[in-house]
């Protein structure tokens, strides 16, 4: 539990925007890259495989393939550095951590899209 010190020492820190995004969907996650005095934005796009913490510690693992190896990376959800997190599409799962599909392969990593109701479609 933390204090409700820290918490108010936190608080302006906090992100007001973050989308509503949890384990098993496919996010771009957009990366401020500094090289020198540049700034430039680098997408990383994967599959959330795992959440944890709250507040100001709160972070996520994105996996996603390059050249046929794992790539994971932890991002802070809270930090300056990223950006953006644009969500691509919701997997259905029954896991809060994905860490099995480490050991998957091709076709075997695709999650089932996780059906949503389309607001216009559905009611005519």
């Amino acid at each position: 539990m933390i204090s409700p010190i820290l918490e108010k020492v936190a608080e302006p820190h906090l992100k007001k925007e973050i989308p509503d995004f949890g384990v098993g969907d496919t996010v771009d996650v957009h990366c401020r890259i500094v090289e020198g005095e540049k700034q430039r934005i680098q997408v990383f796009t994967g599959t959330v495989i795992a959440r944890k913490g709250h507040g100001i510690n709160e972070s996520f693992i994105v996996r996603r393939m390059v050249a046929n190896e794992g790539v994971e990376r932890t991002f802070p959800v809270h930090s300056p550095n990223v950006a953006d997190i644009q969500v691509k599409r919701s997997g259905h799962i029954r896991r809060s951590k994905l860490f099995y599909l480490r050991d998957r392969v091709g076709k075997a990593v695709r999650l089932r899209e996780k059906r949503t109701e389309r607001s216009s479609k559905a009611k005519k």
